[in-house]
């Protein structure tokens, strides 16, 4: 209730003119630059290949939806979710060419091993931050147009829209924080998965933080003995 006794209604509740697609964008181009800078050895044969198809989709979801992610549609959404797919296969790929590089004992410097997880675990934290955005509540255009009123990630800000606001609703930075917050602390901090998927893919990424800051950190200090 407001001031005046009527009934809030929070933006992530209701119709809105949709979140900007340029920070999701900013994040996607951010995953191939990180890509085309791993190790040969950390990344698939044909290195440019994924890299490739994720900009040449990027560029045309751009072209066709360059301002604010408001509208659904069947050919955007499989668009968007087939570039959140190959971000994260290409991220997957290389986590597991470093855990088996690292489990077989290539020869790699301290410098190389930190700087190869290093890439990896960014790339982590902006692939899944990238699912989450383009999973929660059917996606941006769905929570645009309130198609979906429970949602898969229970933010602060949705217990206390007093104090939010009501203009107030999760945008791409948001799920990127989660995402961050979910790598580092290998649980959830201040935002609550709700659904099974949420959960699962949430302990996924935790687990596979895990592995990569574990086994790198590991080899750097056995490497340096």
């Amino acid at each position: 209730m407001n001031r005046n006794g009527s009934e809030l209604v929070p933006a992530w509740a209701r119709r809105t003119r949709g979140e900007h697609r340029w920070p999701a964008a900013v994040a996607v181009a951010g995953t191939i630059g990180l890509q085309l800078l791993m190790p040969a050895e950390v990344v698939p044969e044909g290195r440019y290949v994924l890299p490739a198809l994720e900009l040449a989709v990027l560029v045309g979801l751009l072209v066709v939806n360059p301002f604010r992610v408001d509208r659904e549609s069947t050919v955007l959404r499989t668009a968007g979710l087939v570039l959140t797919g190959l971000v994260a296969l290409a991220n997957g790929w290389s986590v597991v060419l470093l855990v088996s590089d690292l489990l077989t004992g290539r020869p790699a410097t301290p410098a190389e091993l930190l700087g190869a997880g290093g890439a990896i675990w960014l790339t982590n934290v902006l692939a899944f931050g990238l699912v989450y955005w383009e999973l929660d509540r059917g996606g941006p255009a769905a929570r645009a147009v309130a198609a979906h009123d429970r949602p898969d990630f229970l933010f602060p800000q949705m217990q206390i829209p007093e104090i939010a606001g009501r203009d107030w609703e999760p945008g791409f930075v948001d799920y990127a924080y989660l995402s961050f917050t979910n790598a580092t602390a290998f649980s959830p901090t201040d935002v609550l998965p709700l659904s099974r998927w949420a959960k699962l893919t949430m302990a996924v990424q935790a687990g596979v933080s895990l592995v990569v800051v574990v086994l790198v950190v590991a080899r750097a200090i056995n490497a340096l003995g």
